[in-house]
């Protein structure tokens, strides 16, 4: 599934064919299976592209600042920590979907399953609903299967490999964009180049390969969205000399990487000599 999706992915930035409407028909029809808005994602997917690291403008993994952060006591500690790892992980795949978790604050009701919400544009709305609607024909088709051969069979096949979809995409994406040496910066000191380069590259062994890549060559897909997945570490690796130090690549370990984001990745404040760039504190 973690595999399918990124092909999906692919579809959305339109690098999976050069056939723009045969992109959107196959990512319409695969991502419906695993209950996610194509359409939807596709245009919030595109603002994030646009705007990276931007605290105004961007629609995923937007860091609190720490005046904000009124629960910051309450997961500050070891125990708070776990609490916050296991509800991002069971909880912030369809969170983000149902009430845009983890993104940009917006009035009204920021859902990617509503297309009358303030994440999209008038000219957004019919193909948002369009993506609805694949949703509710995956699940019919879903609740038929289950009363065919029962819902612990469909729980088995298909209920358990989708949460852990949803956790490895929560996993990679909160790792591609939170690191305690990547900043985050307001209007006054944001530009497009310096939020593609606010990502890192993580190193995943033989799950890379189980991930099409994406996680372990993610800068080079923010500097240049519209290559395919199967090139993208190819294109690491002539991009990597041109970066020099502005190259993000942190090898730790996902396990230790995780529990040090968790634990250091909790708010930001801004940089006391430089107005308008900000870093993640403890």
């Amino acid at each position: 599934m973690v595999g399918l999706w990124n092909v999906v992915h692919d579809c959305g930035h339109h690098s999976f064919s050069e056939y723009p409407l045969l992109d959107d028909a196959i990512g319409l029809i695969l991502h419906s299976l695993v209950l996610t808005p194509y359409h939807s994602f596709k245009y919030s997917h595109r603002t994030h592209h646009a705007n990276t690291s931007s605290l105004e403008k961007d629609e995923n993994w937007v860091p609190k600042l720490k005046n904000d952060t009124w629960f910051v006591e309450i997961i500050a500690n070891p125990i708070g920590n776990v609490m916050m790892l296991l509800f991002r992980l069971a909880f912030g795949y369809f969170g983000y979907f149902l009430f845009n978790l983890h993104g940009r604050i917006y009035k009204g009701l920021p859902s990617h399953y509503n297309p009358l919400g303030p994440i999209f544009n008038d000219s957004e709305r019919g193909q948002v609903f369009l993506s609805d609607l694949g949703v509710v024909a995956a699940l019919y088709g879903l609740d038929r299967i289950g009363t065919k051969t029962g819902f612990q069979w469909l729980l088995y096949v298909y209920g358990v490999p989708l949460v852990i979809m949803c956790a490895f995409f929560i996993l990679f994406t909160y790792l591609n964009h939170n690191h305690p040496s990547v900043a985050h910066y307001d209007s006054r000191e944001w530009d497009w180049l310096r939020g593609a380069l606010a990502t890192v590259d993580r190193d995943y062994g033989i799950l890379s390969t189980i991930f099409h890549d994406e996680p372990n060559a993610h800068v080079v897909h923010h500097l240049f969205s519209n290559i395919p997945h199967y090139h993208i570490v190819e294109a690491t690796q002539y991009i990597k000399p041109v970066l020099g130090d502005y190259y993000n690549f942190d090898d730790t370990s996902i396990l230790k990487a995780v529990i040090r984001e968790t634990k250091e990745c909790l708010f930001i404040e801004e940089d006391s000599e430089k107005k308008g760039i900000y870093w993640f504190r403890k």
